[in-house]
């Protein structure tokens, strides 16, 4: 039996604060909390803990606007913690809010102007939003004594 996590390993996540496009707070290179959604097992030991704290980072914010355009945010999954040493992982995150373009198509056979004024909604990731990171490297575990 090993005890080595292979890099590529699947994480859980979810992602442990509210975010949204509204209000316009969000940017890019802003750092985002998750956390393991369950603990990883190796051979039956825990690898990786549930609720080992995960960082990510903002990659993509996009505010909703005229025309019917739709909010967006994307996160990149960075690493975990774990027992104070840090992991890399990789994944990412994404949502987009509705868009408005039904509205723009009428608003714009009823009176062209009228188009620019149909906004999209804002993007949001709900508290506990699941997602997936992987492992980019491997983790040993100490042989079961």
């Amino acid at each position: 039996m090993g005890n080595v996590l292979r890099a590529g390993a699947p994480v859980p996540v979810v992602l442990s604060e509210f975010l949204t496009t509204k209000g316009k707070r969000l940017k890019v290179g802003q750092r985002v909390q998750l956390e393991v959604a369950q603990d990883v097992l190796l051979n039956g030991r825990v690898a990786i803990p549930a609720r080992s704290p995960v960082e990510g980072v903002l990659t993509e914010i996009r505010n909703k606007g005229m025309w019917g355009k739709s909010g967006a945010i994307r996160l990149h999954i960075n690493s975990v913690n774990i027992n104070g040493a840090t992991i890399r992982l990789k994944g990412d995150m994404d949502t987009r809010g509705e868009t408005g373009t039904a509205g723009v198509v009428g608003a714009l056979v009823v009176l062209p102007v009228a188009g620019f004024f149909v906004t999209g909604t804002s993007a949001e990731m709900p508290l506990n939003m699941p997602g997936r990171a992987f492992l980019d490297q491997d983790i040993a575990l100490a042989a079961a004594s």
